[in-house]
């Protein structure tokens, strides 16, 4: 399938989305003051030892110190099988007051800070390099074993045999030649080298290392044979990005075009609107069903519902295309949306067990184009699926926006009506407990409305009850669940 990038930069935020086939399929920001942290290396300062969670947190500079676990302080011997030697003990690996190398895996996500790793990794278009490392990996997402064979000992017969670095071939590489995975190992080095060079230079807590901008970073790791062209809206962008090229995708180079447009870059495809949506519950489908995202701390859940399509001959068949037909939207939505963590996906009922094969099937087969690790479940009795998706970011709601202040992200807010009757008892509170001959109510205007109107009786009641004389005024900058009794 086709694909192209577009790259749109301001002086306060850059954003990078991948279309295919005229869709949207995922997008990426970075703001001014709050790029994401992923793959930066510090040196830092261990701040506690904690042994009983085989853990330790590491001041890097930030607001929140960080989590390094034990398993993450060794690389595993390539020669051993996984938990033959365990992992060591951390209170034998690192003590308060330390300093150590370590490299973000994980950005800080709500009240957790971020996740570090002591073994380093620094990646290129092809490979990546695993310093003090002697073993050599390829992609899983590269299937062909000839291929993965070639690629194997090409990386071993260029590899300089008096370092110990050793490296992951990445899915980019499928089809590359000597000279292109050469040049690849000759950056990396260089690179490593200006990273030892730097350590011995920087105070901890401090930054060692920091990955490219957003732009760059999209051509090194989104640049393959599918991308027809990438379109960018500035120019410095556009200079930095073609002197990157020229360096690492020369045979690309005239892939990267200016975007001249009136219209704003985001506008073509529809952009905009598709942020818009993913940013909503409901997602609709096509054939008039929709599906409901539900983003909890714990997990997000995803419902299936047929909604207005009626067009199947028999209901089984209505809901097996319903649920064929969400398996993509999901697919596509979890990489739009940046879902990770746990998802349970509430498919409609099916009693044909090929139907619930095809579903199976399906769905699987969408998530091979996720570039984030994925784990599926199989459907179960009642219909669920649970799965998992790599998270190392923020998602897409939780970058762009903020907790409601009306309703404290509860997603809904009291009636007009529960708040009137809430009014009604601090009234009787307050008119039983304090000496006064009046009350003044201030409340948002829509509750101050219908109190005067539709609960006039019940305040003349009140009045009666309490003996006191009750005043009403509305403040337009109340919420609706806002209001104050103020005696008089």
């Amino acid at each position: 399938m086709n694909e192209e990038i577009l790259i749109n930069a301001t002086p306060s935020e850059t954003r990078v989305a991948l279309v295919e086939g005229g869709m949207l399929q995922e997008v990426w920001l970075e703001r001014l003051g709050r790029n994401g942290l992923i793959g930066r290396i510090f040196k830092g300062r261990v701040s506690r030892v904690l042994p009983g969670l085989q853990a330790a947190f590491v001041d890097i500079g930030l607001e929140r110190t960080a989590f390094l676990h034990a398993m993450d302080m060794t690389r595993p011997d390539p020669g051993e099988s996984e938990g033959e030697a365990g992992t060591p003990l951390i209170a034998d690996l690192l003590r308060a007051g330390d300093e150590v190398i370590v490299q973000v895996i994980k950005d800080p996500m709500g009240s957790k800070g971020a996740r570090l790793t002591a073994n380093i990794s620094i990646p290129s278009r092809f490979l990546v390099l695993l310093p003090d490392a002697w073993n050599i990996g390829v992609s899983m997402r590269i299937e062909d074993e000839s291929e993965r064979a070639r690629l194997k000992e090409l990386v071993t017969l260029l590899r300089d045999d008096d370092s110990r670095h050793g490296y992951i071939v990445r899915t980019n590489a499928e089809g590359v030649n000597d000279f292109a995975l050469s040049a690849d190992m000759a950056y990396l080095r260089k690179v490593w080298q200006a990273v030892r060079e730097r350590t011995a230079g920087v105070a901890a807590p401090g930054v060692i290392y920091e990955e490219l901008s957003l732009p760059l970073r999209a051509l090194r790791d989104m640049m393959h044979g599918n991308v027809d062209r990438v379109r960018i809206d500035d120019a410095e962008v556009l200079d930095q990005s073609r002197a990157f090229a020229r360096s690492f995708i020369p045979d690309w180079l005239d892939r990267i075009e200016a975007y001249t447009g009136e219209r704003p870059i985001f506008d073509l495809f529809g952009i905009e609107d598709e942020i818009d949506t993913a940013l909503g519950r409901e997602v609709p489908l096509k054939s008039g069903g929709y599906l409901v995202f539900d983003q909890t701390e714990a997990m997000t859940t995803i419902d299936i519902n047929t909604g207005g399509f009626v067009g199947s001959r028999t209901q089984e068949e209505t809901i097996y295309k319903t649920n064929l037909e969400a398996t993509q939207a999901i697919a596509r939505q979890l990489r739009l949306r940046n879902l990770g963590g746990i998802i349970i996906i509430d498919f409609i009922d099916m009693s044909d067990e090929e139907h619930r094969r095809q579903v199976m099937r399906s769905l699987k087969r969408a998530l091979e184009r996720d570039h984030a690790k994925t784990s599926v479940s199989e459907l179960t009795a009642l219909g669920l699926v649970e799965m998992t998706r790599k998270r190392t970011t923020e998602s897409l709601e939780r970058r762009l926006c903020e907790t409601c202040p009306m309703c404290a992200g509860r997603g809904t807010i009291k009636s007009v009506e529960t708040v009137c009757l809430e009014i009604f008892r601090e009234i009787m509170r307050s008119g039983r407990q304090f000496e006064a001959s009046k009350l003044m109510v201030l409340a948002s205007p829509g509750v101050v409305e219908q109190i005067l109107d539709e609960q006039s009786g019940a305040v003349a009641e009140l009045e009666e009850l309490i003996g006191k004389t009750i005043r009403f005024q509305t403040e337009d900058q109340y919420q609706q669940e806002q209001f104050d009794v103020v005696l008089l």
